[in-house]
C-alpha cells in the first residue's frame, strides 16, 4: 500500500463506485461499513480521501485527526454531516454528487405533486380497508394549474419540465439562477412573494442554509393561496413543521407530501402522524437503483481526480472548473499564485486590500480560481498553517484583509494582463503587473510599482531602488560578484536622469542577509528587496 492513496469509504457505496475505486493502480480503498474491526477515527488518521452518505458525521474533532486528508466526498446531494467550514479551514476539497440522483429526487417530488392533486395513497389505504368510498377522495387536475419553484437548479429544473408536460404554468424563484436559465426551461423567474401569492402548487427544491432554514413559516402560509398544495423533497427543516400543520388543519394547505423533515427518523409523537392529507415518506429521493450507482461511481471519480489534482468537479467549498477551462487557465493559475507571492514580498506586513484587475481574453473566463490563487500565493510564506485555494479566502477573511476584482475593457499593452496591488490603510498602493510570455507560457512581471521591467518570475529576485548615478550598475555586480552570486538577467526602469530608478534583478543563487545588507549601505540606494519565487 506504500505511496497509494488512502481512501477510506465510510458508510455504504454502490458497487459501481467501488469498483471504480479499485480500478485505480494509485488508489487503496479501505470500506468501513458493516466492519468491526476498525473505526472511522482510526483509520482516518492517514487517509488521503473519506467518502461518507449520511450516517456518518464529520465534526470538526475528527477532521482534526485527519493529518492527511485532501478530500471529502459525500455520496450524495446534501453536505449537512460535514462541517465544511472546518474542511475549509484545513484547506480539506468538499464535494458531493449532485448529478447522479437528481432525476431520481425530481420523480419523487412529481409523485409527491401527484399525489396531493390526486389522493391515491390514501384511496388506496381505504380499499385495502375493504371499503369504496369514491366521494371520500376528490381531486384536482395539474392541467392550467400554476407550479411555484423554489430552488431552480439540476432538481428543480427537472421537476419544471416535467410539470411543463403536464400544461402547467411554472414559475421559479431562485436568486442565483440567471434569467437565461429560466428562459431556457421554459420557466418564469419571480420573486419569491410571486412565488407564495400565485402558486397552486409549490414544491421546495433549496438547500437549507441561515437563509432557508423555516422559509416557510406562518407569515409565508398567510400569503399563499387558499387550498394550495406543497411538496418538499429537498431539506428538512426549510418548511416550518408546526406552522405546516396549522395551515392543514385551517385548509389554507388543501394537501401536502413530505419527504424530508426536521428531525429524522421522524419521531413517533410528531403532529404531522395522522393528518389524512399529508403523504410522508422516509427520505426516499435518492433512493431508486439506478441512483444509487450513478452516485457511487460520480463522488468517486470525483474524488480520484481532486486528489490526483484534476479537475475538481462538485466542489462546494471552492469554484467548479470544467476540464476545457481549467486547461485554458492553468497558465494563468501559476501566474496569479507567483503575483501573490511577489506583491506579499514587496508589500509591508499590515495592508487593509487587495485588488485584482483582469485585462484581455481573461476577463471572457471564469476568473474565481485565478482570484483564489493570488490570495493563496500571497499567504503562502506568512500563514502558519496550511495554505492552498480552497481556504485562502478564509484566512483573508480571517486576517481582515478584503478582495475586490475589477474586470477592465481599457486597453493595455499587452494581450492580456493581470494587476495585483496591496493597499495600505493610508491609501499607499504596491503595486505588481505580470503577463505570461511565448508559447509556454512563462509568468513574467512587466511593472513594478511605477516601473516597467521585464522579469521572469522563477528563483531568485533582487528588487533595488537606487539613485541614478554613473557606475552603480558596476557597484552591485561587483558586491555581488564579491559573494559569489550570479546574476542570470538584468531590467533597468529608470525616469529622468538624476532620479529614482528601478533594478530588479534575476539571480541563480539567494543573496544572504549580508549581502543585502551591503548594497543597502550603499550612499545612491534607496531600497532593496529580496524576492524568492
Amino acid at each position: 500500500m506504500q505511496g497509494k492513496l488512502k481512501v477510506l469509504v465510510a458508510d455504504r457505496l454502490s458497487a459501481g463506485g467501488l469498483k471504480y475505486f479499485q480500478g485505480q493502480s494509485d488508489v487503496t480503498a479501505i470500506t468501513l461499513h458493516g466492519s468491526r474491526e476498525t473505526s472511522v477515527e482510526a483509520e482516518i488518521v492517514d487517509a488521503d480521501a473519506l467518502v461518507v452518505r449520511s450516517a456518518t458525521r464529520v465534526t470538526a474533532s475528527l477532521i482534526d485527526r485527519a493529518e492527511k486528508l485532501r478530500v471529502i466526498g459525500r455520496a450524495g446531494v446534501g453536505v449537512d454531516n460535514i462541517d465544511v467550514d472546518a474542511a475549509t479551514r484545513r484547506g480539506i476539497i468538499v464535494l458531493n454528487a449532485p448529478e447522479g440522483n437528481a432525476v431520481a429526487t425530481a420523480e419523487l417530488a412529481f409523485t409527491h405533486i401527484l399525489s396531493t392533486a390526486r389522493p391515491v395513497p390514501q384511496a388506496s389505504a381505504s380499499v385495502h380497508e375493504g371499503k369504496w368510498a369514491r366521494e371520500a377522495f376528490p381531486g384536482t387536475e395539474l392541467f392550467r394549474k400554476t407550479l411555484g419553484v423554489l430552488g431552480l437548479g439540476r432538481v428543480g429544473g427537472e421537476v419544471a419540465k416535467r410539470a411543463l408536460a403536464f400544461g402547467m404554468r411554472v414559475i421559479a424563484y431562485d436568486p442565483y439562477v440567471s434569467t437565461e436559465r429560466a428562459h431556457a426551461l421554459q420557466v418564469e423567474s419571480v420573486d419569491l412573494e410571486v412565488v407564495l401569492s400565485d402558486a397552486d402548487f409549490v414544491t421546495v427544491h433549496l438547500p437549507l442554509t441561515e437563509a432557508t432554514a423555516g422559509l416557510l413559516d406562518d407569515s409565508a402560509f398567510a400569503k399563499m393561496k387558499h387550498g394550495v398544495r406543497l411538496v418538499n423533497c429537498a431539506r428538512g427543516g426549510i418548511v416550518d413543521e408546526p406552522a405546516l400543520v396549522k395551515a392543514i388543519l385551517s385548509g389554507k394547505v388543501a394537501a401536502a407530501g413530505l419527504d424530508v423533515f426536521e428531525s429524522e427518523p421522524l419521531p413517533g409523537d410528531s403532529p404531522l402522524l395522522g393528518l389524512p392529507n399529508l403523504v410522508l415518506s422516509p427520505h426516499l429521493g435518492a433512493s431508486t437503483r439506478e441512483a444509487q450507482e450513478s452516485v457511487g461511481v460520480e463522488v468517486a471519480s470525483a474524488v480520484v481526480a481532486a486528489l490526483r489534482g484534476e479537475v475538481v468537479r462538485n466542489a462546494v467549498n471552492m469554484p467548479a472548473v470544467d476540464a476545457q477551462t481549467l486547461k485554458v487557465l492553468r497558465p494563468y493559475l501559476t501566474l496569479a499564485a507567483k503575483l501573490g507571492s511577489v506583491l506579499q514580498q514587496i508589500s509591508p506586513a499590515q495592508i487593509e486590500s487587495i485588488r485584482i484587475t483582469y485585462w484581455g481574453g481573461i476577463v471572457d473566463l471564469d476568473t474565481r480560481p485565478v482570484t483564489r490563487a493570488v490570495q493563496s500565493g500571497f499567504l503562502r510564506r506568512i500563514c502558519q498553517e496550511s495554505v492552498n485555494d480552497v481556504n485562502a479566502p478564509h484566512f483573508m477573511k480571517r486576517m481582515g484583509i478584503e478582495i475586490s476584482v475589477v474586470n477592465s475593457s481599457s486597453a493595455s499593452d499587452f494581450t492580456e494582463l493581470v494587476r495585483v496591488e496591496a493597499i495600505e490603510l493610508d491609501g499607499e498602493i504596491h503595486l505588481l503587473e505580470g503577463t505570461l510570455i511565448g508559447t509556454g507560457s512563462v509568468p513574467r512581471i512587466t511593472r513594478v510599482n511605477g516601473s516597467e521591467v521585464e522579469v521572469d518570475m522563477a528563483g531568485h529576485l533582487l528588487f533595488l531602488e537606487n539613485r541614478d548615478v554613473p557606475g552603480i550598475v558596476g557597484v552591485i555586480g561587483t558586491i555581488l560578484g564579491r559573494h559569489g552570486v550570479n546574476i542570470a538577467k538584468m531590467s533597468l526602469s529608470r525616469g529622468e536622469f538624476g532620479g529614482v530608478a528601478l533594478t530588479a534583478l534575476e539571480l541563480d543563487s539567494p543573496p544572504d542577509a549580508a549581502v543585502v545588507s551591503e548594497i543597502a549601505g550603499h550612499e545612491a540606494i534607496v531600497k532593496v528587496q529580496r524576492v524568492e519565487v
